[in-house]
């Protein structure tokens, strides 16, 4: 693959605890991609948005508030809307095993709980985005 990997990391709703998505980033970027970091607070609306305007492979979203079936059902609902099927929607937080295999029935590919490393997580993504390369048209 010779196009580097572009990946969104974001906060959604109002869980303004940032550290975990914010040493995500860094170590998807260590492992080389070009990570943008949306920041704290966004929209669903506002994250698909961004990944639609920064052409992106993945995007990652980190919930800690326990809002994660909510958030990531409405971020599916809006990719699903906006034909990004060759896009990766993963994230990480605080998530309990029976929603998390809820949540990736409907989509998500992983969601990563805390202990989980961050060499996972990056080898997750790159070998998903290897796996599953873009429709050219």
């Amino acid at each position: 693959m010779n196009e580097k990997i572009r990946v969104i990391v974001a906060k959604s709703g109002l869980d303004g605890h940032d550290r975990g998505a914010k040493i995500v980033a860094a170590a998807l970027r260590d492992a080389g991609m070009e990570v943008i970091y949306t920041g704290l607070r966004q929209s669903a609306e506002m994250i698909v948005e961004a990944a639609i305007q920064e052409d992106v492979h993945a995007i990652g979203i980190s919930v800690l508030s326990g809002a994660h079936n909510t958030i990531f059902k409405k971020i599916l609902t809006l990719m699903k809307e906006k034909e990004m099927d060759d896009v990766l929607l993963f994230g990480g937080g605080i998530i309990p095993e029976d929603d998390i295999a809820k949540l990736k029935e409907l989509g998500v590919g992983e969601l990563f709980t805390p202990g989980a490393s961050t060499t996972q997580i990056s080898n997750f993504v790159f070998n998903w985005v290897k796996n599953h390369p873009r429709n050219l048209v």
